[in-house]
């Protein structure tokens, strides 16, 4: 009986720990909604260095630097930089397991967020959610999904496209 009770009660620990760890995938009209700018841009550069974030914590933060081909949500910008966490500083490498690593010349729809008050830096929103790489298909990597199906989800969720 003590046995059986304890094999019921790791069982429903296990589901508990499991169930917590597993949140809902954040779709894109979320992200749509969320983000405060959305833009197709390609990276033109990237910095990277030591600095400090939110919680102190000294750590490798890029910086990249977004040429701008369209604004699917906020005001318009030719030129936007994005900082985020990883990034290498001589031959010092952090790779952010939630972030993907920007390189020049890759193409993405970024899901952005202010990062200070005046709204000249953004950081993506939902961390690594929020940057949605694209092929020279202008496809999503990793899906089929394409961008003009990217675009049409992020319109309808803000409701430009009815």
């Amino acid at each position: 009986m003590i046995k059986r009770a304890l094999a019921v009660l790791g069982v429903s620990l296990a589901f508990v720990s499991l169930s917590a760890d597993i949140a809902p995938p954040t779709d894109i009209p979320s992200r749509a909604v969320g983000a405060g700018r959305i833009v197709v841009a390609r990276v033109v550069d990237v910095r990277a260095q030591f600095a400090s974030n939110q919680f102190g914590d000294q750590l490798i933060i890029s910086t990249a630097l977004l040429d701008v081909d369209e604004t699917l949500k906020g005001g318009p910008a030719s030129m936007i930089e994005v900082d985020y966490e990883g990034g290498t500083v001589g031959d010092l490498t952090l790779k952010v397991s939630d972030l993907p690593m920007l390189e020049p010349g890759e193409r993405a729809v970024f899901f952005l967020d202010a990062d200070n008050g005046n709204g000249t830096r953004f950081q993506p929103h939902d961390r690594g959610r929020g940057v949605l790489k694209l092929s020279e298909n202008d496809e999503v990597e990793n899906t089929s999904m394409s961008l003009a199906a990217v675009r049409q989800q992020v319109r309808d969720a803000l409701g430009a496209g009815r």
